[in-house]
């Protein structure tokens, strides 16, 4: 029999939660910050450099994986923890933020999507049931309804509708999911920047007694002061003995602040996409690489960063890779970025365990604002 699903809260600090998820594949230590694995891989990384890194849980994405091995070849294959060598948990989300995104490929109607895929124009159908089945043939631990995420702005009925569409979706899903031991379906709070209408999807899921919730929607456009102002609404009418994952999210700042209001996970490609493209997230906060005032300086992003890639290689050096496009450019400044980022985790959890967040936020935030060291 496998081992139940299960959260804890360990402390508390204000809204602030410590805690742990308990799953078959291992425990998720909460607040959590998931790499995001698109296709089976974190960009430029290798598992076993993620999970040194401090990671207890990769994402993967439906739509992408479904399109591309194909999800009955990934099962055929031993499922996606074999298939790409992390035997510890998976979160796969539902295909729903790319049928946002993939909006002039797709049609919706009650019984779900039909797109066309980006890759090669052909044709898909994605319902309820199927978004489980791909993401049960994954053998994911955390599988998330089909929802329909709306881009903000937008009008207040086409929100309402998309949410209401959305709840009845997560109800086929919990048929679809069943009883899976050790593992969870979570549902998706719907309702844009409209608080009445948060409140109705948060309420309406909690009745439904998932495993876990996820607050989707945010982050696809609107200020931060509307993504907080919305979490401030919907995190205080979610269970307290669950877990609650804000998805898309996001820079260190807006993890830092969504943590003080109650949310245990986090996911984002940010510190990945940055990474390629010669961005470095340290406790200075951003340091561009691009940036000529690097070209001639041997100092390090941050000497006392346990990170290879922070500590051991001169901004100069990086600089170059990141100006001659080579590969290894981007695989040392992902390294730095998901190091950095998981750090983050670790040192919001240690001062939630000692009551002390609010005083360790401001620090952190202090560090940003002071920015980088000056140039030689």
């Amino acid at each position: 029999m496998a081992k139940p699903f299960s959260f804890k809260v360990l402390a508390t600090d204000g809204s602030a939660r410590r805690g742990v998820i308990d799953m078959p594949r291992g425990e998720i230590r909460t607040p959590a910050f998931m790499p995001v694995g698109t296709g089976g891989t974190v960009k430029t990384m290798y598992m076993d450099q993620v999970r040194g890194l401090g990671a207890d849980i990769i994402l993967g994405n439906t739509y992408h994986l479904m399109l591309r091995p194909g999800a009955e070849r990934v099962a055929r294959l031993g499922g996606l923890h074999e298939f790409a060598r992390w035997p510890h948990p998976i979160l796969t989300d539902s295909g729903g933020f790319q049928v946002m995104s993939l909006s002039k490929l797709r049609k919706l109607t009650e019984k779900g999507v039909t797109f066309r895929s980006h890759i090669d124009g052909a044709a898909y159908e994605m319902s309820p049931e199927r978004s489980i089945e791909i993401q049960g043939l994954l053998d994911s631990d955390i599988q998330m309804q089909l929802d329909e995420c709306t881009a903000l702005p937008a009008e207040m009925k086409e929100i309402e509708r998309a949410m209401e569409l959305s709840l009845r979706w997560a109800e086929r899903c919990k048929t679809a999911f069943g009883d899976q031991p050790g593992k969870a379906m979570f549902g998706i709070v719907q309702g844009g920047d409209n608080a009445a209408l948060r409140v109705r999807s948060a309420q309406a899921l909690s009745a439904m007694e998932l495993k876990g919730y996820a607050v989707g929607g945010l982050a696809v456009g609107e200020p931060q002061a509307v993504m907080l102002e919305m979490l401030d609404i919907t995190c205080p009418e979610l269970p307290e003995g669950k877990p609650r994952y804000l998805m898309g999210v996001g820079t260190p700042d807006d993890i830092l602040k969504s943590v003080a209001r109650g949310v245990d996970m986090f996911d984002c490609v940010m510190p990945t996409r940055a990474g390629r493209h010669g961005l470095a997230y340290t406790r200075r906060g951003k340091v561009n690489l691009r940036n000529a005032r690097h070209a001639d300086d041997p100092r390090p992003l941050d000497e006392e960063s346990d990170c290879p890639a922070a500590r051991d290689y001169s901004r100069a050096y990086l600089h170059h890779l990141v100006r001659s496009q080579e590969a290894l450019g981007a695989m040392l400044l992902t390294w730095n970025n998901l190091s950095y980022y998981q750090k983050h985790m670790q040192d919001i959890r240690t001062a939630i365990e000692a009551h002390a967040f609010e005083a360790r936020a401001a620090e952190i935030s202090e560090g940003w604002a002071r920015g980088d060291i000056p140039a030689i």
